[in-house]
């Protein structure tokens, strides 16, 4: 078993983050607790999912850590017509060397856009299924391991139907964590305006100013640290009982997965280092929560009827359950 993180260790992986941020504030507005969730599921080793309208700087969000953190970024671009080897490559035959050579899909980057992932169908949307759980993909019988890290962010606009799909269940389980994007409030809004009346809203003109503050060795780095963050028996045994409660809920036809359980132990670990703790508190449990299960819970008919949510019934779980 590794160490411990020390707290020298908490320290650079904090400092890190918080200069990033900053220089993302330098050209995003608005948008902390998406930018926070992504810090969290960059470090915990998971994958995110953003729902919300077109235009509330998603993309724009992603490719800019990317770019911060020294990763190699690519985007798929979703549509009914995508097929599986549009995503993950295909074998072609060269008849020069006389042997199949492996032509590469955008997955093979260390962070990857999956825009408007509900506009591909299924069998498309199961191509990610593989690449997502496993790091992998598999042409023609042949696996081929991802590059290291690998970081994936899907969107969906969820107020939009028309050439849609529903996400089906394995797909979203494969999300570490989802979260909600919005409209900026009327003061942000005014100093967008503002930002892009005076010439300083120009992505490219931003990126060149910017320097690398990682890498992907580093990343990688900060990823394993993370997994070393200290967290108590009671803490472990109060995340048992937040996901089997989701389980037993009487409002709830699907509760979470392990893989809930696995978000929640991760994400709250990265939530520790990410303020400068090496140890796990209650609060970071409570704060991920929401992010690791909203996605995977699905509500009874008559929850739906009387318009209960999910944040509702998350909400209810954690305050029902003694804190450690």
């Amino acid at each position: 078993m590794n160490r411990e993180i020390s707290q020298d260790e908490v320290n650079e992986l904090t400092l890190a983050f918080q200069q990033m941020n900053e220089d993302i504030g330098r050209f995003i507005i608005g948008n902390e607790d998406i930018i926070r969730l992504i810090d969290i599921a960059i470090i915990s080793g998971g994958h995110m999912l953003i729902e919300g309208v077109p235009g509330t700087a998603k993309t724009t969000i992603v490719k800019i850590i990317a770019e911060l953190s020294g990763c190699h970024f690519s985007r798929v671009q979703c549509a009914v017509d995508t097929q599986p080897a549009d995503i993950v490559g295909i074998r072609t035959w060269n008849a020069e060397s006389h042997e199949f050579i492996q032509q590469k899909g955008p997955v093979f980057s260390n962070i990857v856009l999956i825009d408007e992932i509900n506009r591909l169908p299924p069998k498309s949307q199961t191509a990610f299924i593989e690449v997502m759980s496993e790091g992998q993909v598999t042409i023609d019988g042949e696996t081929t391991s991802l590059e290291k890290p690998f970081f994936a962010v899907a969107t969906q606009n969820p107020y939009e139907q028309e050439g849609t799909f529903p996400l089906i269940e394995a797909q979203k389980d494969r999300f570490m964590f989802s979260i909600q994007s919005e409209y900026l409030d009327g003061d942000s809004e005014l100093e967008m305006i503002m930002r892009e009346h005076t010439g300083h809203l120009d992505l490219d003109s931003y990126l060149n100013s910017v320097s690398r503050l990682a890498s992907p060795e580093k990343i990688l780095r900060f990823i394993e640290k993370t997994r070393n963050v200290h967290i108590e028996d009671e803490i472990i045994e109060y995340i048992r009982d937040i996901v089997v409660a989701t389980r037993e809920h009487g409002d709830l036809s699907l509760g979470s997965s392990s893989r809930g359980s696995i978000a929640l132990i991760r994400g709250a670990k990265a939530c520790a280092v990410l303020q400068g703790r090496f140890f796990v508190i209650p609060d970071d449990v409570k704060f991920v929560a929401g992010y690791a299960f909203q996605h995977r819970l699905i509500l009874n008919r008559e929850a739906e009827i009387n318009g209960i949510t999910t944040k509702q019934v998350v909400q209810e779980i954690l305050e029902s359950i003694g804190v450690p």
